[in-house]
């Protein structure tokens, strides 16, 4: 196990570098708009685009990467993040290969995702220890790409682009990092039979499926449904203000992660309640705060951050650790996690259909939806 610390610390950073790409993009609705005319539906859409590369990616990488290592799927995964970067870049100026390079960026997700998911667990030494590493680098990930793109964008010189290549430059010093850590698919004890679709195990799809889209469901309204109505609290500030609006949502994801794992201890389904409570009053402050204006929107906005971000991060390493913990070991666990993931990034829909509808009605029934999901898991699994 010499060199396994190190080994594991490459892998979450690499995750942590694609993680930071794929979430750089949320401060720049505001950016967009102002350069380009861009619409918040045409936004929300393109954030969504997203979702068209990461699920085909997660359910095809994860079970290529079940069967011929991780290695060998991370390795090109850095090359294609940097590809999606280079072209959201060029985006400035061509807005249509903002969609493409959205999908890209989902493409090198799920690579990274699946792959680096199961590698960082692999070289891990202590049970529960891979999702939480894996959970920690994502979310982090996801809450430094938002706010550094939102200053970067707010106070730097050339705002559309400038942001990317500070991402392009991570990408490289990340690939170089995780180029040479070990295989640790090749190094499996025994290889057991190929574990059965997830999909049709009762205790994913009665316990797992019905609440897992609200882990991005609830994420993703705070950096793609308030940031419109932040802009018309902070005025000049919107951008910067914007980020770091996403960064506090995502990085409360982080924090309450050791105590998702400590209430699972108590129950599997704990945790989940407790993010589903969470989920609910954080809409429910959305909600108020879009109804609102000045101080009072502003706080209620900050609320509504920590509450959805509190859900998110309850939900992503519940599910991760029950993923795991029905996975026998040398099953095939990046093809499981790949699975998890499809349902978690559906949530990526949310903001775009309530941008179609009344925002605030929209935000209740997706409330009552999220605890119809989270009632029909925990009655299936009683």
């Amino acid at each position: 196990m010499t060199g396994m610390p190190v080994s594991w610390m490459r892998v979450v950073a690499v995750v942590f570098a694609v993680s930071w790409g794929a979430n750089q993009f949320a401060p720049m609705q505001l950016v967009y708009r102002d350069t380009s005319g861009l619409t918040s539906t045409a936004f929300t859409a393109m954030l969504g685009t997203y979702a068209l590369g990461l699920i085909p990616s997660l359910l095809y990488f994860g079970r290529l990467s079940d069967r011929v290592g991780r290695r060998a799927i991370v390795r090109p995964m850095v090359g294609v993040a940097m590809v999606s970067t280079v072209i959201l870049a060029l985006g400035a100026d061509m807005p249509g290969l903002l969609y493409l390079g959205r999908v890209l960026a989902g493409v090198a997700s799920g690579m990274a995702f699946t792959a680096g998911g199961a590698w960082i667990k692999e070289l891990s030494d202590s049970p529960g220890a891979g999702a939480r590493r894996t959970a920690v680098a994502l979310s982090a990930g996801f809450g430094c790409g938002a706010l550094f793109a939102g200053l970067i964008a707010q106070w730097l010189p050339m705002p559309d682009v400038l942001p990317y290549l500070v991402h392009l430059v991570m990408m490289v010093a990340t690939g170089a990092s995780v180029w040479r850590v070990p295989e640790t698919r090749a190094r499996a004890v025994e290889r057991k039979a190929p574990t059965a679709g997830v999909v049709g195990q009762s205790w994913f799809i009665a316990g797992v499926a019905p609440w897992a889209p609200w882990v991005f469901g609830t994420a993703t309204v705070a950096f793609a449904t308030l940031p419109p109505h932040v802009s018309d609290v902070t005025g000049s500030l919107s951008v910067a203000v914007t980020g770091a609006v996403a960064a506090l949502t995502l990085w409360t994801g982080v924090a309450v992660q050791p105590t998702a794992r400590r209430l699972a201890g108590r129950g599997a389904m704990i945790p989940v309640a407790t993010g589903v409570t969470f989920g609910c009053v954080g809409f429910a402050s959305a909600a108020a705060a879009l109804a609102t204006t000045g101080a009072v929107s502003l706080g209620l906005i900050v609320l509504a951050c920590v509450l959805l971000g509190s859900c998110y991060g309850m939900l992503l390493v519940s599910g991760l650790m029950i993923v795991e913990n029905n996975i026998p070991v040398g099953g095939d666990l990046s093809s499981a996690v790949a699975v998890y993931y499809c349902f978690v990034y559906l949530g990526f829909a949310v903001p775009l259909l309530l941008s179609l509808a009344a925002p605030t009605l929209g935000l209740t029934v997706a409330a009552v939806l999220m605890v119809g999901g989270f009632a029909v898991a925990r009655t299936r699994r009683s």
